[in-house]
């Protein structure tokens, strides 16, 4: 699963990236420093993980994975093939869920690309570049269909839901505002369209904002906007970000209480942007390795057995399931076991996120 880092040239996009991934992408103060995409993939915070090391004292402890894709600062004109537009919209269509930086805080010796700060041109700019390409992409599909239609009526109903989508991104706003049917969902699956990607925005605050971003006016705006969007915004400081990413942990805790912070801002992204894409975890544990695996949400036991190996998927007899609430509060599997709290479950199973699963399976 892969999400794109977007936004303006300069508004701390690749800084991000660098504090993230401990990467070192390219960083400089002028437009279109990052051309081809960096990619860093980078384990998704989970204080249970810990807890359960504690308890098992494994050999290896195996996080989640989530993976983040720098692209290039994008400027208006980009649908039209402006700046680097093509380049960014062909690395944005490979992309799950966009991240979208916006710039929040004012520094004379960091240009703007546009000549001053002001986070709601900035997302305007961004997004209306990704509805001009939705617009071709949906005309494509709308004069398709059309066509077919003189041979197979069932394409009417593709019909109404691009001329549905096309009137929306008419009015400037973006295809993910809208709902949609489970038909008309399938009818999407391969469409590919930039603004029904999930999006979650980082609004970019210096530190002096950090400790009032709650009444913050450009903070605001981009909460305003992103209501409309059911998206979510979080606030943070990209440079303290950055410096807190190169401490080892005693230092970033002792960094995080003096700026009066429970945990930093980037794993508040990453666990977000996790969520954004509608990932969860079970677990397993035990002597030889503690690990998270990632699944959708939704998803049954014999699939999830699947993501461990094909054959437990094939041969699935059953899950045996503990909460993780559950094992932490008793402090042992044997203690589980004596208060009947753990659980056989079938193939109609839908996992729940925590789940600690030991799968019985015959092949």
């Amino acid at each position: 699963m892969k999400l794109g880092i977007v936004g303006l040239p300069n508004v701390g996009k690749s800084t991000m990236f660098n504090a993230i991934t401990k990467a070192g992408a390219e960083c400089a103060n002028y437009p279109f420093c990052t051309i081809e995409p960096n990619v860093g993939v980078v384990p998704v915070p989970d204080e249970r993980l810990d807890e359960l090391t504690k308890m098992y004292n494994p050999q290896k402890t195996t996080h989640a994975i989530i993976e983040f894709v720098d692209i290039a600062g994008l400027v208006k004109g980009a649908s039209k093939g402006e700046g680097l537009g093509n380049k960014f919209l062909s690395h944005i269509r490979e992309v799950d869920s966009i991240v979208e930086v916006v710039r929040c805080f004012e520094d004379p010796n960091v240009v703007h690309v546009d000549g001053s700060v002001n986070p709601l041109r900035d997302i305007e700019t961004i997004n209306l570049e990704l509805i001009f390409a939705d617009i071709e992409t949906v005309d494509k599909r709308l004069d398709r269909a059309k066509k077919q239609l003189k041979a197979d009526k069932k394409y009417q109903a593709e019909i109404d839901l691009f001329e549905k989508i096309k009137k929306t991104l008419e009015e400037g706003k973006s295809a993910r505002t809208l709902d949609f049917s489970d038909e008309e969902k399938d009818l999407l699956k391969d469409t590919y369209l930039l603004t029904l990607k999930p999006i979650l925005y980082i609004a970019n605050v210096s530190e002096e904002q950090l400790s009032t971003t709650d009444s913050d006016v450009y903070v605001n705006q981009v909460r305003n906007y992103a209501k409309s969007e059911n998206a979510t915004v979080i606030p943070l400081c990209v440079k303290i970000e950055e410096e807190l990413a190169t401490l080892d942990d005693v230092d970033k805790i002792e960094m995080l209480e003096a700026l009066g912070l429970e945990e930093s801002g980037l794993d508040k992204v990453i666990k977000a942007s996790y969520d954004l894409l509608g990932l969860m975890s079970f677990l397993t544990a035990g002597e030889p390795e503690v690990r998270a695996w990632t699944i959708k949400k939704g998803t049954k036991a014999p699939a999830a057995a699947g993501k461990i190996h094909s054959d437990i998927e094939r041969g699935f007899i059953r899950a045996e399931i503990v909460s993780y609430d559950d094992l932490i509060r008793e402090g042992s599997m044997n203690a589980v076991r004596e208060k009947g709290l753990l659980r056989s479950e079938g193939k109609d199973y839908i996992m729940q996120d925590g789940d600690i699963v030991l799968f019985r399976f015959n092949v």
